[in-house]
């Protein structure tokens, strides 16, 4: 079960410097794939072009070491945190309360693991969470209204110590951040300045 970290509905609409839906590029985007009277087919028109338009920079080999919400959008490729955010920012500028969620995941870095970035959308009165990292051969990711049917692109195995976060943030946690700020455009990898696990 995921959990809010602030129950009021209202922190997951706000605009920050991470999630930029203020941006007059991302308001163009949300304005674009706005549903009109559908929240839900909003969230799967956003869902569908993050994970489908926004190419993840492993997958790409590009590493464009964007972030924000804006900058993702011009890049338009990220690592998932970026992919989280510019979903995030997407939905938000809708009016459809969103929030980010992460996993720690094995992987072939030093340390053996990755925190992996995720949304959670408030849909039909309901925590869901969706993940548009989409790509990479084994990432099953899927677009759900039901908690019990999500889908993240790679469920977490605790005999493996992976973990999946219960927490939904209304913004990226500062750890997290301080790493995302340090990358660097075509430095390949990302191992190097994100924490391994929340």
């Amino acid at each position: 079960m995921i959990v809010p970290l602030v129950p009021a509905s209202a922190d997951y609409l706000a605009a920050d410097d991470v999630i930029d839906h203020t941006h007059p590029a991302v308001r163009a985007k949300a304005a674009e794939l706005h549903r009109a009277g559908d929240g839900t087919a909003t969230a799967r028109a956003a869902y569908d072009f993050v994970r489908e338009r926004i190419a993840h920079s492993r997958d790409l080999g590009e590493w464009s070491a964007a972030y924000t919400a804006s900058d993702v959008l011009a890049a338009g490729n990220a690592i998932c945190h970026g992919k989280a955010h510019l979903f995030a920012a997407l939905l938000r500028a809708n009016g459809i309360p969103a929030g980010l969620c992460y996993q720690r995941l094995a992987d072939d870095v030093p340390g053996g693991f990755v925190v992996h970035g995720l949304n959670a959308v408030l849909l039909q009165d309901r925590w869901v969470r969706l993940d548009a990292r989409g790509g990479a051969p084994g990432a099953g990711a899927r677009f759900s209204t039901d908690p019990a049917d999500e889908r993240p692109a790679f469920p977490a195995d605790p005999a493996q110590q992976e973990v999946d976060y219960p927490t939904v943030h209304a913004t990226t946690p500062p750890a997290l951040l301080d790493g995302l700020r340090a990358a660097r455009p075509d430095r390949h990898g990302y191992d190097y300045y994100l924490p391994a696990a929340l």
